[in-house]
This record gives structure tokens, C-alpha cells and sequence, in this order.
């Protein structure tokens, strides 16, 4: 019976981008918001960790059950006259993420430097075959992104109990998008 509850409760969490996002208004203050969170994470009861500030939040799975491709959730918390909008952006952690722009960054220079010097061959009459080298740097590009979304998908049970964390902070069902 249990499993069946389990499997009900996971049916609304569908993460369908690399880094999924939430965005919702609660009728809570900012200042409610992250006590609650702070309480939770300090209980224990939660199995999540984070770094709470005013208007501010990172939650993570606690330290020894990490691994390469765990996820984060930051939260950002915005008062206005209707609520409190709540955004938050799942990814990896800081370092996965900058290593993942550094490799976008060096496939994308090589392109353009490639693409120019065959183009400047062709422009001269030259034979460029170096251009073949650009089908293998956009395929590079693609597999990449390939690698980060498999990553996520190591990460998506690691991201769902963190999300549930959020619901039961929150004491709704909230979508990710």
C-alpha cells in the first residue's frame, strides 16, 4: 500500500529540462519561508542540507551521499503586494556547471576559428579540408549536451527528494517546469 502512496506522490514531479525551474507565489512572508526551511533542515528529518539567507536559499542533499552530478535547488524569494514569488533553478553544483560552460566555450571558439580558416582557404583557392573538422565539433557540441542530460538523470532521485523537501516547506504541490 506504501508503494502505491509513493509512486502517487512522484506521478506530479517531471523534470523536463537540463535545469528544471519552479515559480510560484505563496501567501507566506520571505521571513516565514526561510525559517520553515531553516527549521526543516536543522530537524533532520528532511535528509536534505542547505544554506539559508534572507531572501535566499541553497538546498542540497547532505554531504556523503553527494556524487559528481548531485543536484542544488537555489531559491530566490521576491515580496511584492500579492505574496511572496518563489523562484528556484535546479542544477548541478557550481563547479560541474562551470566546467560544463568552459567545454561549451573552447567547442565554440574551435568552430569559429576553424570555420575561418577554411573559408579563408576557400576564398584563396585553396583546398580546405580542415572544414570537415566543423560537422565533428557541432557533433561534440550536441554529445555534451547529451552528457549533461544523462547526468541529470543520475541526479533525479537526489532532485525529487529535494523537491519534495520544497513541497512540504511549502505544504503544496508545486510544479517544475
Amino acid at each position: 500500500m506504501d508503494l502505491k502512496v509513493e509512486t502517487i506522490q512522484e506521478d506530479h514531479i517531471h523534470f523536463r529540462r537540463v535545469r528544471p525551474r519552479i515559480r510560484f507565489y505563496s501567501t507566506k512572508t520571505s521571513d516565514e519561508i526561510t525559517s520553515e526551511i531553516k527549521s526543516r533542515i536543522r530537524s533532520g528529518e528532511c535528509n536534505c542540507q542547505g544554506q539559508v539567507t534572507s531572501n535566499f536559499a541553497t538546498i542540497y542533499p547532505p554531504v556523503e551521499e553527494q556524487h559528481y552530478w548531485s543536484p542544488q535547488l537555489t531559491i530566490t524569494l521576491e515580496e511584492d503586494d500579492s505574496g511572496t514569488l518563489v523562484r528556484g533553478l535546479y542544477g548541478p553544483r557550481p563547479a560541474v556547471w562551470t566546467m560544463f560552460v568552459f567545454f561549451y566555450s573552447i567547442i565554440g571558439f574551435a568552430t569559429i576559428i576553424v570555420a575561418m580558416i577554411g573559408l579563408s582557404f576557400r576564398t584563396i583557392g585553396q583546398p580546405a579540408n580542415i572544414l570537415w573538422a566543423v560537422p565533428g565539433l557541432i557533433l561534440l557540441f550536441f554529445s555534451l549536451y547529451l552528457v549533461a542530460y544523462f547526468g541529470q538523470r543520475f541526479g533525479h532521485k537526489q532532485m525529487t527528494r529535494i523537491h519534495r523537501f520544497m513541497e512540504e516547506c511549502f505544504g503544496e504541490e508545486i510544479e517544475a517546469v
